[in-house]
């Protein structure tokens, strides 16, 4: 479903500039940005996954992960296609990178009556997961708003790839947040996900005064494993919040790396490292 998007430009010749993120794509007439999902029409800069949904699903709060946001709730999570980055190790490539997933429209308020309808099986509001769900911004921040209407919670499980204006916009309307801080070296993000360290930092440095923040890096042997980088991010995340939980989890071959999994050794020496700065460090997929 196409809708006319928000945070852009208008250039000469009806070539438009994105800045919902930090790539600020320049895009042609007809073409699309990196995310695939905002496209030039002529001018008008829209977005292509406005009200599709490709994944729908009542969690535990603690598969998100988030576990120290209401602990043993279910989360009603949803999701769209597209992402920003190009995570050589994505876990859901199928629908971020994917061609042409299966996909069913849905309204804002179809999705808030959904949630409150379960909160007689322990639903606490709305996740958006499973993609990148801040390439659904326009989606995402309306359907947010009908959520906290109705009196319930709003997950973001996102990957932090996101300007300060439009994510000031959302922020009013998040009640938790999980962060991918993907790696905490300077080769790291350009290498292995096409992007920067940089704009996360700052996402998380802005969610943290407004709401619950969580943090899981992916531990991938040779590439952002050492435990000296491990204790920095601890560290790092100490400055910003002590309160912030940060997930260290194993790596497994998945999408374009074919690495051998993550050694338990590994997790459990990073988690030590990372005990020095914070207090809530937890160990996942192992």
């Amino acid at each position: 479903m196409h809708k006319k998007a928000m945070y852009w430009i208008k250039k000469d010749k009806d070539v438009v500039q994105c800045v919902l993120c930090p790539h600020g794509c320049v895009i042609t007439p007809g073409n699309r940005g990196i995310c695939r999902v905002r496209y030039n029409n002529n001018g008008t800069l829209e977005s292509l996954n406005y009200g599709l949904c490709t994944a729908l699903a009542l969690d535990p709060i603690e598969k998100k992960p988030l576990y120290n946001f209401y602990p043993g709730s279910k989360i009603l999570s949803v999701g769209t296609f597209g992402c920003n980055l190009k995570c050589s190790f994505c876990q859901n490539w199928t629908i971020a990178h994917g061609e042409n997933p299966p996909v069913y429209e849905v309204t804002s308020l179809e999705l808030a009556d959904l949630a409150q309808k379960h909160k007689a099986e322990g639903n606490i509001g709305l996740a958006y997961t499973y993609s990148e769900p801040l390439m659904w911004y326009e989606f995402v921040l309306e359907t947010a708003k009908e959520v906290s209407n109705k009196g319930l919670k709003n997950v973001l499980v996102s990957n932090g790839y996101i300007n300060e204006e439009p994510l000031q916009e959302l922020l009013p309307f998040i009640d938790a947040a999980n962060i991918d801080v993907k790696g905490y070296n300077d080769t790291f993000y350009p290498k292995m996900c096409k992007g920067k360290l940089e704009p996360v930092k700052k996402t998380v440095a802005l969610l943290a005064p407004h709401c619950h923040v969580e943090v899981t890096t992916l531990v991938i042997p040779g590439e952002n494993d050492k435990v000296e980088e491990i204790e920095e991010l601890a560290r790092w995340l100490s400055t910003v919040s002590p309160e912030v939980t940060l997930h260290l989890t194993r790596y497994f071959p998945n999408y374009r790396l074919n690495l051998p999994p993550t050694p338990r050794k590994t997790l459990e020496k990073a988690r030590e490292a990372a005990l020095r700065h914070l207090s809530k460090v937890y160990l996942g997929n192992i």
